[in-house]
């Protein structure tokens, strides 16, 4: 499959970067991005334009308009309308050209509201989902169902994953759509001082004489809803990994979760990126905020199974990669 023409759109994103990376590493060398400017995913005449200039043998669709909670409440049609279309569509003139495959990237968002736990693959169908994400999850979850159609009347070829939610360096941390991981991280920073001084405080805590403002006491924090609430965290670069075993060994449509397989609640969290950095405020929980679904956890037996996915490392040593890059770099986003 090396020699083979890829095409990721949303290249330009969190997770596109890094498959891009780790796609190159393994030699991969025929890639090429279908993401904005250059290209808008929701306009027929631009997907058009983007397969016949890159003429992938595979596509793999990471493209999306996404956001947190906050984000999803306030565009509900925006995020159906685009998600839907730039699904659809990729899709369709994929098998109008008979590309070899088309890998599709669904959302855990896609599952139930009450699905038990761990999330398995068979409960996808079996009630709605959460509210604040449905409009999302329900236009990400009919590429599942174009997918399989396609499969049976044209013996078409594409895969649906379904990830958990992700994260690492590289991440989104604008407010007004990130999740929730850059989300507290930004949110604990600001409160510090910024990033210059919690850098500070974390590389050099034997020197508070470097601190731009030493006396000042960390500002109080306010985290939506109570804290119960459960989420599973899946390393971007894991992702990455995850997606190119399946485009390289996965050949059914039968969706597939892709995760770390654990779950830990928003209370906990916070107080780990809490340790992490080193805040010292006061944490006040909104609960009249909502929590969004109860819990998240998948089950990864069957990713395992199919492609031999299974993931790697602990979650503290990857939320202090993600921090340290928050603070180290201008490159991230707010």
């Amino acid at each position: 499959m090396k020699n083979k023409r890829i095409t990721i759109t949303g290249g330009k994103g969190f997770l596109g970067t890094h498959l891009i990376n780790k796609l190159k590493t393994k030699g991969y060398q025929h890639l090429s991005i279908a993401d904005i400017p250059d290209y808008d995913l929701i306009n027929l005449e631009d997907i058009k334009r983007m397969y016949d200039n890159s003429k992938p043998d595979i596509v793999i669709h990471l493209a999306a308009k996404v956001g947190g909670i906050g984000f999803n409440q306030e565009n509900p049609a925006t995020l159906f309308y685009e998600n839907l279309l730039m699904g659809t569509q990729l899709l369709h003139e994929g098998y109008l050209r008979t590309i070899e495959k088309f890998v599709a990237i669904g959302t855990i968002c896609a599952y139930p509201k009450f699905t038990p736990v761990p999330f398995k693959e068979e409960d996808l169908w079996n009630g709605y989902p959460e509210e604040t994400n449905a409009p999302y999850g329900l236009a990400k979850k009919m590429m599942l169902v174009q997918s399989q159609a396609y499969r049976k009347q044209y013996g078409f070829n594409s895969i649906f994953l379904l990830p958990v939610n992700l994260f690492g360096p590289g991440d989104n941390f604008d407010p007004k759509s990130s999740h929730v991981i850059p989300a507290l991280i930004k949110k604990v920073v600001d409160a510090m001082g910024g990033k210059e001084a919690a850098y500070q405080r974390l590389n050099e805590p034997t020197r508070p004489e470097r601190l731009n403002t030493p006396n000042r006491p960390d500002r109080p924090i306010t985290v939506w809803g109570t804290g119960k609430a459960t989420r599973e965290f899946f390393y971007v670069e894991d992702a990455a990994e995850a997606i190119i075993l399946a485009m390289e060994r996965y050949n059914k449509s039968d969706p597939i979760n892709i995760g770390a397989g654990f779950e830990i609640s928003i209370k906990d969290l916070v107080d780990l990126i809490v340790k992490l950095t080193g805040f010292k405020g006061e944490v006040v929980w909104d609960i009249t905020k909502p929590d969004g679904q109860p819990r998240r956890m998948l089950d990864t037996i069957r990713a395992f199974k199919e492609f031999g996915f299974k993931a790697k490392g602990g979650l503290e040593e990857r939320l202090k990669k993600t921090i340290n890059w928050y603070l180290s770099t201008s490159n991230a986003r707010y």
